[in-house]
C-alpha cells in the first residue's frame, strides 16, 4: 500500500494545507453536534474510498472547523498549547521519518537528541548528571511511571504493603487516577488557603495514612497547580520525604516551565532533591501535542521497574544500551521529544526563557486590572500564568451563557471553572501571542 498508494498530487495538497495552517492566524472555530456532522460529512469510510483530495477537502471544510484551535491566542481555558512554528513543522518530519523511539539500536540519533532536552531540564532543576528519563504521552502516564518506580523501590525494601501516596488536596486529578490504577490508596494533605502544600499539611497526611494502617511510599509535590498555577513548598516536602524515606516526585506538568525564568527560580527551591519530576512541553514549552518529559534522579530504579521481557526483546535487554522504553510504562513509542528538541536547538534556551516570562508578566498585569474593577474579584493572586477570578453576582448559568457567546462571536474560548463549589473563570496564559488588549476586552464583556 505504501508503494502503490503514492500520490504526489495529494501529498502536495497536504503539504500546502499544513503550510497554510502554520502561516495564517489560527481560527478559533468550535464544535458541532453529531447530528450536524452526520449531515455535513456523511459516511466517510467506504469500500471504494473517497480519494485523498476529497478526504482532505472534507477535513478542511467540515471536520477541522468543528474543532477548537488550542493554539489560538484567545484560547484561555484548561491549559492551552502554543507550539512554535519550528516545533510544528518538525512534528511533520517525525511522522515522515518512521522512527521507532523505544530502543537505542533502532533510534539512536533521535534518542540522543531527546536525551539532550532531558539533560537540559534536569540541569535547570539541579539534578545530577547521572539523572535521565524519557518522553511519554502525557502527564498522567508520566506520573504513573514515576509512582510505579517508587512503589517497586519500596517493595524491594519492605515487601508487599498496603501502600499509600501522599499528595496535596489541590494535586492534579491524575494522581488519584494513578492510585486507582495501581490499586493503592491516596491520602490528601490539606493545602493552605494560598493553595500551597506546606510541611504541616504533608506531615499530618503522613501520620493519618499510618494511623489507617497504610504505608506511605511516595509524596507528590506540585510545581504549578493546573487550576491556579500555585507551587507547593517543595523544599519543606523534600525534607519531609527524606525524614520518612519517601520517594519525592514533583508534578510540574504545567508549571515547571517557570523554572526557566531566573526571577522565578526561588519558587522551585527543593526540586533539586526530587527523585523524579515531569513537565509537559505541550503545555508551556511551546511544543505540539503530545509530550511529557519524565526525569529520574536515579534512572536505574525505573529500568528495574519497567523493563519488559520477551523472547524477541532480549536482544535489546542484553545490549547494555539506553532503551527509553525501559524507563516508563510503555513499549512502542514515537520520538515525541524531537519537535521540542528541534525548536530549542534552533531558537536557543534564552528565547524560551523570554517567552515564559512574558506570559507571567501578562498574567500579573491583567490580575491588577481585575483587582481594580468593582464587579470582579481575584480568587487568588497568580504565581505563574494562571489568573482565576469571579464575576460578582454570577451563577454558573451566567458564566456558561457568557462563555458560549464569546465562542459564538469567535473572539475567545474561556469556560467556567470552580473553587470550593463556587463558580468562577480563569485565564490560562501560555501563548506568547495573547494580547493584553484582548484580555481587557474579555473583562469588559462581563460588565
Amino acid at each position: 500500500m505504501h508503494q502503490s498508494g503514492r500520490n504526489p498530487k495529494v501529498r502536495n495538497a497536504i503539504f500546502h494545507y499544513a503550510s497554510d495552517r502554520i502561516d495564517v492566524d489560527p481560527p478559533l472555530d468550535g464544535p458541532k453536534t453529531k447530528a450536524e456532522l452526520d449531515q455535513l460529512a456523511g459516511q466517510t469510510i467506504t469500500e471504494s474510498g473517497l480519494g485523498g483530495e476529497a478526504a482532505l477537502k472534507l477535513f478542511e471544510d467540515v471536520l477541522a472547523p468543528a474543532t477548537i484551535s488550542t493554539d489560538h491566542p484567545n484560547y484561555l481555558s484548561f491549559i492551552p498549547t502554543a507550539p512554535t512554528e519550528l516545533a510544528t513543522m518538525f512534528d511533520l518530519v517525525v511522522s515522515a521519518s518512521s522512527i521507532y523511539g523505544g530502543s537505542w539500536k533502532e533510534g539512536a540519533g533521535a534518542v540522543f537528541a531527546e536525551n539532550q532536552v532531558l539533560e537540559f531540564l534536569a540541569r535547570e532543576c539541579g539534578l545530577p548528571e547521572s539523572s535521565g528519563g524519557l518522553f511519554v504521552q502525557g502527564g498522567t502516564l508520566g506520573n504513573l511511571s514515576a509512582m510505579v518506580t517508587a512503589r517497586e523501590k519500596a517493595k524491594a525494601k519492605l515487601g508487599k504493603q498496603p501502600w499509600a501516596i501522599i499528595a496535596s488536596s489541590e494535586a492534579h486529578s491524575s494522581i488519584k487516577a494513578v492510585a486507582k490504577v495501581m490499586d493503592c490508596e491516596i491520602v490528601l494533605a490539606q493545602a493552605e488557603d494560598s493553595g500551597s502544600l506546606t510541611h504541616a499539611g504533608a506531615e499530618a497526611a503522613i501520620q493519618e495514612a499510618k494511623s489507617q494502617g497504610l504505608t506511605p511510599f511516595a509524596i507528590v509535590g506540585t510545581a504549578g497547580t493546573t487550576n491556579f498555577g500555585i507551587l507547593d513548598d517543595l523544599e519543606a516536602i523534600a525534607k519531609l520525604a527524606q525524614e520518612h524515606q519517601l520517594w519525592f516526585h514533583v508534578d510540574g506538568a504545567y508549571g515547571l516551565a517557570g523554572i526557566l525564568v531566573p526571577e522565578l527560580k526561588q519558587l522551585y527551591t527543593g526540586i533539586e532533591h526530587a527523585d523524579s519530576f515531569i513537565v509537559d512541553p505541550h503545555k508551556w514549552l511551546f511544543a505540539p501535542f503530545d509530550a511529557c518529559a519524565l526525569v529520574y534522579r536515579e534512572p536505574e530504579y525505573a529500568r528495574l521497574a519497567h523493563t519488559q521481557h520477551g523472547e524477541y526483546l532480549e536482544v535489546l535487554n542484553h545490549s547494555g544500551e539506553f532503551n527509553p522504553s525501559d524507563y516508563g510504562f510503555n513499549l512502542t513509542r514515537r520520538v515525541r521529544g524531537l519537535p521540542l528538541w528541534f525548536s530549542m536547538a534552533a531558537h536557543g534556551a534564552a528565547l524560551y526563557r523570554q517567552a515564559v516570562k512574558a506570559n507571567v508578566d501578562l498574567a500579573f498585569k491583567i490580575a491588577e486590572v481585575i483587582e481594580q474593577r468593582p464587579y470582579l474579584r481575584l480568587v487568588r493572586k497568580p504565581q505563574l500564568s494562571v489568573v482565576v477570578f469571579e464575576r460578582i453576582g454570577w451563577e454558573l448559568a451566567d458564566y456558561e451563557s457568557w462563555s458560549e457567546k464569546l465562542l459564538a462571536d469567535q473572539f475567545a474560548f474561556v469556560v467556567p471553572s470552580s473553587h470550593q463549589g463556587k463558580p468562577n473563570t480563569r485565564f490560562a496564559i501560555v501563548n506568547p501571542l495573547t494580547k493584553f488588549e484582548d484580555l481587557v476586552t474579555i473583562l469588559d464583556s462581563m460588565e
